[in-house]
């Protein structure tokens, strides 16, 4: 039976209780700017990060990890070797991965790459609105996020002011979140890899999509109240998400 949006933050709880149970490794491919918070991001939630591109040991690592991260925030040719060899891998054991378009508005070799990527079965897609305007080619509408998602076989996370998350058939709309997540590099890099981890443990993509952006969301508002700036908000978003429980989650989900 397929949960309704109201139910997100219980089943957010739930999903982050198995992470830190499972401890999931997420394989990563990702920014080289982006690699350190999002290693650490994943383990303050007791997940383990693994991310090399090596072409000669990737498939093993892949092979072996719960899920993949593929992002493109640096599209050098190493990792693109390293993400199509990844993705074969995930394919070959139906280990479920996520595809983080970075940037494809602003580069139409980079755009037309992605497109590619996103017909090869990603779970989940964890986009802004530029990005998805220039895979989709529309304005991000729920109705237009439904039919991206139909078309493609997958789940839609668009990020922003307000985070919605679409499989066709589902919309959830998540309003926490605050403007200092705009001001540390990689955060939205660090949320898909957390999109990776929960779907290690979730199945329901949908489920696990929305809830990786609901536990974001909620730990960067919290985050937010002690932090000073964007040095000392970096420092607090792991805390937070370390410490998260359920009545945290439950107390501050704004979700529809």
């Amino acid at each position: 039976m397929q949960a309704p949006a109201n139910q997100l933050p219980v089943i957010a709880a739930d999903v982050l209780a198995r992470v830190r149970a499972l401890s999931p490794r997420v394989h990563c491919i990702t920014n080289a700017v982006a690699q350190a918070l999002t290693a650490n991001t994943l383990l303050a939630v007791g997940a383990v990060p693994s991310m090399t591109i090596a072409a000669d040991e990737i498939s093993g690592f892949v092979q072996r990890a719960g899920a993949l991260l593929v992002n493109l925030g640096t599209f050098d040719a190493e990792r693109r070797m390293a993400a199509d060899i990844a993705i074969d891998a995930a394919n070959e054991k139906n280990l479920p991965w996520v595809f983080d378009p970075v940037f494809v508005d602003r580069s139409a070799p980079r755009a037309a790459y992605a497109k590619g990527l996103a017909a090869r079965a990603p779970k989940a897609m964890r986009l802004n609105r530029a990005e998805f305007i220039a895979l989709a080619g529309v304005e991000p509408g729920g109705d237009a996020l439904a039919s991206y998602a139909r078309v493609q076989s997958t789940v839609v996370g668009l990020t922003g002011a307000i985070d919605l998350v679409a499989d066709g058939e589902r919309l959830a709309v998540i309003s926490n979140g605050h403007a200092l997540m705009t001001r540390v590099t990689a955060l939205g890099c660090a949320g898909s890899a957390l999109v990776a981890a929960c779907l290690a443990v979730e199945r329901d993509a949908w489920q696990a999509s929305a809830v990786a952006l609901l536990i974001m969301g909620v730990a960067g508002e919290l985050a937010a109240k002690r932090a000073r700036g964007p040095g000392s908000f970096a420092v607090e978003i792991l805390d937070t998400l370390y410490a998260l429980d359920r009545d945290m989650l439950t107390a501050h989900a704004k979700v529809s």
